[in-house]
């Protein structure tokens, strides 16, 4: 055992190692700042360079790029409000409310520090665990993982400030929106509407961007200041670091959290940060001031998302079996390198296991200290006015929507996405409940199916569905007795314009009675369907309108006078855009008409000269200037990562040039 020891540390310590590893957390940095791209992009990037090299180098790469996304991601999630990628999601919450406060620095600085530990502490359970892991992931078949799903959702309570109801039916919402597509027991399509690009589903990223980006640059661009209206962000950073060594027990159970649901097949990673997010609230006392720039809704995601790398590792290693997407396509490398994984990574190749884990240590040391690094730098960008950067974020937003499918439809279903996000914002419908129903929309079918049909219904007997069920109550119940009408309208109604919210009580009970029908519709979708392809969306859909009933009687009984939860938008406001938020998502709108007529390229020109000059009012030389910038940066990228560019009907007609074409 100890020559197993001293041969990985020799590998790990070598220069070429180093080197190469040193590479993948730079590549994974870059992936990691650019919004709605994520670790399953940045690897399959990373793959056709694997090709010819050596298996030592290239799997410092691969283990470099994996570690560092989950920390790089954070800048889009605090400094813009866009989540970097679906591991840092919850970040959003607290993150840029904290950003706005001038504040960014110490959100970074905690969020940095946290994922390191988190990274460490992922990294030291792989090490402790991989010797007999196999016995407790081997105890979770799929009435276990259903179990662990329905606790997923049980966050749903957590994030619904007041109103359960609401939250409960935005969940029900991503649920609905989530079964979009063939049915995983039988292949039959459901609510596709006979189009080609819903047979597949809404991708992931779409309704990430469209839900949590559009709606928060559509707010900055209607506010016309900056992100942040602080001037300095120096002092942040050490404040930062003492507030995760302050809360270093919460960072400990979330990273706890984050390792344990990595390390189950097929939970996936884009619900950890909702769980930590959703314990971090049920275990505090005060709660005043989650949503609105708490940092301990920072450090609890943040250390979560990182630990599940190290928890996701041990089924991808020792099975062969990938607990997230970004490990199938790990797994894929790592097969590609002549690596096979199975038991015989805790066996002969225990040494090559040892290698890695090391490896993911040493680059979260790395990535961290990079991000810290160029943090400054990229920080001030909060300071400047958000007109000049709104069109960079659409730039960003719609570029990452489209290499979801490469079709133009990404486009209109981002646009369609976003829409939706501001009615759920501004009727006080949580974000984060949707999201997570979306998320674990397929793991609830696919587990319910394949329970049912091995177990029967008496799967919910067996001990360890039992003990999750329990854990499950336990945490509604934890989230409902902290709901006291008091500490709650100290989070929802501070600086609310009362008059304002009660003539919106019209719109509102519109907007539940179309979710209502939407339930219907689905109801009446499920009928025509087989019991197997229908179980689920009928229960979704029954939910659903008893959800939208428990909103809609209130509103009709003039009982309702508040949005209630983080997103309620009813602060007053001046609009410094023509027509509010309808007037910024006309200019979104509009952009993406202009690129199915002459493509992207030809359409972000005209977007940026149009919006610099009517919006931000800026004169002809920093337009001209900014336009280029954003051109070149973007034909960079695409140029450098192969990637595609929406093309309109000019491109249909005449033969261009790169890169009209």
């Amino acid at each position: 055992m100890v020559d197993i020891f001293l041969s990985a540390l020799s590998d790990l310590l070598s220069p070429q190692h180093f080197v190469y590893l040193a590479g993948g957390v730079v590549l994974g940095l870059v992936v990691g700042v650019l919004p709605g791209l994520g670790g399953i992009v940045g690897l399959s990037l990373l793959m056709p360079f694997l090709y010819g090299m050596d298996q030592a180098s290239a799997l410092a790469m691969l283990i470099g790029l994996i570690a560092v996304v989950p920390t790089s991601d954070t800048f889009a999630s605090v400094l813009m409000g866009i989540p970097g990628s679906t591991a840092s999601q919850a970040t959003v919450l607290d993150g840029f409310p904290l950003a706005k406060k001038g504040e960014g620095a110490r959100a970074l600085a905690a969020a940095f520090s946290a994922s390191l530990f988190g990274g460490l502490f992922g990294a030291l359970v792989l090490t402790v665990f991989v010797l007999f892991a196999r016995p407790i992931i081997l105890a979770f078949g799929t009435p276990e993982l259903l179990a662990l799903t329905l606790f997923g959702l049980s966050m749903v309570g957590v994030l619904s400030g007041r109103s359960l109801a609401k939250g409960i039916g935005a969940a029900a919402l991503g649920l609905a929106v989530g079964a979009i597509g063939s049915a995983p027991a039988t292949g039959e399509y459901r609510l596709e509407f006979d189009r080609l690009y819903l047979m597949d589903g809404v991708p992931l990223v779409v309704i990430a961007l469209g839900i949590f980006a559009m709606p928060e640059i559509i707010d900055l661009v209607r506010g016309g200041s900056s992100i942040s209206q602080g001037s300095s962000l120096g002092r942040g950073w050490k404040t930062g670091l003492r507030d995760t060594l302050r809360n270093l027990p919460l960072a400990t159970r979330c990273a706890g959290i984050g390792a344990v649901v990595g390390a189950i097949p097929g939970l996936g990673g884009a619900v950890v940060d909702w769980i930590a997010y959703g314990h971090v609230v049920q275990t505090s006392r005060d709660r005043s001031e989650f949503g609105k720039g708490d940092i301990r809704g920072v450090i609890a995601p943040e250390s979560a998302n990182n630990a599940k790398e190290g928890g996701g590792l041990i089924p991808t290693l020792l099975f062969g079996i990938p607990g997230s997407g970004s490990m199938a396509v790990f797994l894929s490398g790592l097969v590609l390198i002549g690596v096979q994984p199975g038991p015989a990574m805790a066996g002969a190749d225990l040494g090559l296991t040892y290698t890695v884990v090391w490896s993911l240590a040493l680059a979260n040391v790395l990535g961290t200290g990079l991000c810290i690094v160029v943090a400054p730098g990229i920080a001030r960008l909060t300071t400047i006015r958000y007109h000049l950067i709104a069109p960079f974020m659409v730039m960003v937003i719609s570029f990452a929507a489209f290499q979801a499918t490469r079709s133009l439809e990404d486009l209109v279903a981002l646009f369609a996405v976003g829409v939706f996000g501001v009615l759920l914002r501004r009727f006080g419908w949580p974000r984060p409940a949707f999201l997570i129903g979306f998320v674990l929309a397929p793991q609830v079918e696919r587990y319910l199916y394949q329970a049912v049909q091995f177990s029967g219904w008496g799967f919910v007997t067996r001990p360890l569905v039992l003990i999750i069920i329990a854990l499950t109550i336990v945490s509604v119940w934890a989230g409902a007795r902290k709901r006291p009408a008091d500490a709650a309208r100290g989070i929802e109604t501070e600086n609310v314009n009362e008059s304002a919210v009660t003539d919106r009580v019209w719109p509102q009970l519109l907007f539940a009675v179309a979710a209502m029908a939407v339930f219907a519709y689905a109801v009446v979708e499920s009928m025509g369907l087989s019991r197997l392809g229908g179980m689920a969306l009928t229960a979704t859909g029954l939910i659903g309108i008893t959800a939208c009933l428990a909103v809609v009687v209130p509103l009709v009984m003039r009982r309702a006078t508040e949005s209630i939860n983080y997103d309620a938008e009813s602060i007053v406001r001046q609009d410094a855009v023509p027509g509010g938020a309808w007037g910024v998502l006309a200019w979104i709108a509009a952009f993406i008409g202009l690129t199915a007529l002459v493509g992207y390229v030809l359409a972000l020109i005209g977007f940026f000269a149009a919006f610099l000059r009517v919006v931000a009012k800026v004169g002809w030389t920093t337009t001209v200037v900014l336009t280029a910038c954003a051109i070149a940066g973007l034909l960079t990228l695409a140029y450098a990562m192969n990637l595609v560019m929406p093309t309109g009907l000019l491109q249909s007609l005449v033969e261009l040039p790169w890169p009209f074409r």
